[in-house]
């Protein structure tokens, strides 16, 4: 087991915050873990868990513990694909595509780790991770008890699950099952994948093939973390009811909507934040992408509370605006 006291946080969070932690812990196995659990029920301490940062966004120093998962391994079985909670997720997808498994393509490239997929319920391209999960492996923090939890049971909605809400710092993630396909069912609708095919001229995708236009158009996109401090997409694309829906779209020609139900529709939260004028755009030492406006970047030295300023800055044009509430998908803490 790793302990670090008065820790810095920095290589922790893909924004590249300068922050301390009073202690951190980070386990490697099983043993390692109910002893974390253990340390955690007995100390008075606040805590939190991280996984790799990627999603969280630091607004000062935690007087407590940070406790991370340094569990490594994966093994492939039929179309079951189970690994440890501090695996790269996309060393994950690699390897499931190795192995002709198809089904988690679309999540190419998105950054973290295992246990944290289980958590946010990362999606990309018209694809969420909840739909590949058959368990998830938890260490009960209270309990002191190692238990596997369906994905079922999970609460997963659109960026959500009870991990993150009425199991928050519950549960010590151990590992995830996934459930894949040996058959390849592309999804293709969803973003610029159909035009990104076009582009490399493949009129019959492979999984892999897919994968690849993912990269493409998200490192197009997306800025290099170690380049220029982000999360990745900052906020949540809204979903509005079709009336909603339905009087802006007689407003604004050609804006772009995905169907969620036959009375929803997602709005992107990076199109808002565009016509608002946003993109490119700084507030002191935190900016919004000029390639892609959902994302906020850390411009140089940047505190978190200075991303937080530009975030409900950007909060409020969105709904001055279009009368529409978008929120962080970002942890911040």
């Amino acid at each position: 087991m790793r302990i670090e006291e008065n820790y810095s946080l920095r290589e922790h969070n893909t924004f590249g915050i300068e922050a301390k932690c009073r202690r951190y812990v980070e386990y490697s196995s099983s043993k390692e873990a109910l002893q974390v659990a253990a340390m955690l029920r007995e100390s008075s301490t606040p805590y939190i868990i991280i996984g790799g940062g990627s999603n969280l966004l630091l607004t000062k120093d935690f007087d407590g513990i940070v406790v991370h998962s340094a569990m490594k391994g994966r093994r492939i079985s039929g179309c079951q694909v189970v690994a440890f909670s501090g695996e790269t997720w996309d060393d994950v997808v690699v390897a499931s595509l190795e192995a002709g498994l198809s089904g988690a393509e679309n999540l190419s490239l998105i950054p973290g780790e295992v246990g944290a997929s289980a958590v946010q319920n990362i999606g990309a391209y018209g694809v969420e991770v909840k739909d590949l999960i058959e368990y998830v492996w938890v260490l009960d923090i209270v309990e002191g008890r190692i238990r596997g939890l369906k994905g079922c049971e999970c609460g997963y909605g659109y960026r959500q699950s009870h991990f993150k809400e009425a199991w928050k710092d519950r549960f010590l993630v151990m590992g995830v099952v996934y459930r894949l396909s040996s058959v390849f069912n592309p999804r293709l609708d969803y973003g610029n994948i159909r035009q990104e095919l076009e582009r490399m001229g493949v009129t019959q995708p492979t999984a892999q093939q897919v994968r690849e236009a993912v990269i493409s158009i998200r490192q197009a996109k997306l800025p290099d973390p170690k380049v220029e401090g982000n999360a990745g997409s900052f906020f949540k694309n809204p979903v509005v009811g079709k009336e909603v829906y339905e009087r802006l779209a007689a407003d604004y020609d050609g804006m772009p909507h995905y169907p969620v139900d036959e009375a929803h529709e997602k709005i992107p939260a990076g199109w808002l934040i565009d016509q608002c004028g946003w993109k490119g755009k700084s507030l002191g030492r935190a900016g919004v992408h000029d390639k892609q406006a959902l994302v906020l970047v850390n411009r140089g030295g940047a505190t978190g509370l200075e991303i937080v300023a530009l975030c409900q800055t950007i909060q409020r044009d969105v709904y001055d605006k279009f009368g529409i509430q978008i929120q962080p998908e970002v942890n911040i803490v």
